[in-house]
């Protein structure tokens, strides 16, 4: 890059050098915190329905999140794709193909987004019929679902830009912009629901403007900010080997995605079985391990984005120092909220809502789950080195395993009369475990080393990313 574009790109950072476990703490902090606010404002709709809606209401919210998952999968896979493909360039230091990617990646995913939008708002009720949704949540879960389906558009060109910038090293941009997306969303969370009444209806509205917004200002702040947006006409001209590049990452993690959504609707559709009570208390456990899973995604996004430059760097050596100092962090985080979980399990559950049976089902699901988060901070270490390195094809393999495990898991385990309706934390769990271990078995083996999507440059000739 020239002086200028350094002055210019104040927050991009070259990951390629300097101690790998200071770089990639330094690019998951603001990561986090921006996850976290993202999270809290998932909070603030589960709090304000719970508390201002009721118990059903809330049921209805949590029974819509693996169908939004799933709908979004195929945006979200390639958005990281996207990512993936910018970071390898940008560690290549191959700064016209950086804007080329970015150019393509915008109108690739609008045209994605837009058709899964139509599909979630269209199908919207016979999707939750399929689901078996009890009666008393279902005309709320079609509203919820409908209203959060016309703001998937947001919500994927957000996550696009944030991806990109990632990819370049900065994780600061996207916080700005989450933080000022909490606010707003808590904010129209108060005013939709508690002052015009508007249920749940009115918290999706108040998500669906939050992410608006957000994307909007990041978009303008990263054309100000970051010369790689400073795109020219042809930047925006159609390269299929990009296309191609970006294909062939994003795919297999938009099935991967896909087939996690799946599973977590057939478990969803186990869990309606089980009455009101029990579909809440699964709300919430859901909603409190989306918040515990915020470290071990951040670090994870970290290691993806560190792993894809080094190996457009040629850099094996860094990449495995990453994953090994990563894997200690998660591991470390794992044991430290099984002893929170543990201990305080139950005031934790009542900031929900104080109903004793769903309190009950909820503090024995936050229990199990805990158990196995080791497994789970496993999945995000290994996943996002393969993912960086280009190894996407294994995604789907894990894919297949969570799915394979939770509709294969779910159903017998209830029926056992010792575990009963356990059975679906133990689910969970025993999924986290079959892929973490699956996923280390992928890593140890090391084709990751030789699945960089081009050739990096090395002393200005071609060589291969393999060691």
């Amino acid at each position: 890059m020239t002086g200028k574009n350094k002055k210019d790109n104040k927050y991009v950072k070259d990951m390629t050098v300097g101690e790998p476990l200071k770089l990639l703490l330094a690019f998951a902090i603001p990561l986090l915190i921006g996850n976290l606010f993202q999270q809290a404002y998932n909070l603030a709709d589960s709090i304000i329905v719970g508390r201002y809606v009721g118990k059903v209401a809330l049921g209805a919210v949590g029974a819509t999140g693996s169908i939004m998952f799933f709908i979004n999968s195929l945006t979200i896979g390639l958005s990281v794709g996207i990512g993936i493909v910018v970071a390898q360039f940008f560690g290549a230091k191959e700064d016209e193909k950086v804007k080329n990617t970015i150019g393509n990646a915008f109108y690739i995913v609008i045209v994605t987004v837009t058709i899964m939008a139509i599909l979630g708002f269209s199908l919207a009720g016979s999707i939750l019929h399929l689901l078996d949704t009890p009666d008393t949540t279902f005309t709320y879960a079609v509203v919820y679902l409908r209203t959060t389906s016309i703001g998937f558009i947001a919500t994927a060109g957000f996550n696009l830009l944030s991806s990109i910038l990632r990819a370049l090293g900065d994780s600061k941009t996207p916080l700005r912009f989450l933080i000022v997306a909490c606010i707003l969303n808590i904010l129209l969370d108060l005013l939709f629901v508690i002052k015009f009444n508007m249920g749940v209806m009115g918290v999706g509205i108040a998500t669906a403007t939050a992410q608006f917004c957000a994307a909007i200002l990041c978009l303008i702040y990263a054309i100000m900010s970051n010369s790689y947006f400073r795109l020219k006409k042809k930047d925006f001209v159609f390269n299929y080997s990009i296309f191609k590049r970006v294909i062939r990452v994003g795919i297999p993690v938009a099935g991967q995605s896909s087939l996690i959504a799946f599973s977590l609707i057939a478990l969803q559709r186990v869990v309606n079985g089980f009455g009101d009570d029990f579909v809440t208390s699964f709300t919430v456990v859901s909603r409190i391990e989306q918040l515990v899973q915020q470290p071990f995604m951040s670090l994870g996004a970290a290691l993806a984005t560190y792993t894809g430059q080094n190996i457009g760097a040629g850099r094996i050596d860094r990449v495995k120092q990453g994953f090994l100092k990563a894997t200690l962090c998660s591991t470390v985080f794992a044991i430290f909220i099984f002893v929170i979980f543990q201990t305080f399990a139950t005031p934790i559950v009542k900031i929900f809502g104080s109903d004793p049976v769903v309190v009950d089902y909820a503090v024995t699901g936050l229990r199990v789950t805990c158990s196995f988060y080791i497994f789970l901070g496993l999945i995000y270490t290994t996943r996002n080195v393969l993912n960086g390195a280009g190894d996407a094809n294994f995604s789907l393999f894990t894919g297949i395993v969570e799915c394979i495990g939770r509709v294969g898991f779910a159903r017998p385990l209830t029926m056992i009369p010792a575990i009963g309706l356990n059975g679906v934390w133990f689910t969970t769990g025993i999924t986290w475990l079959l892929n973490g271990v699956f996923s280390t078995i992928r890593y140890k083996r090391g084709k990751w080393k030789t699945t960089a999507i081009f050739r990096a440059k090395e002393n200005n000739k071609d060589v291969k990313v393999k060691m």
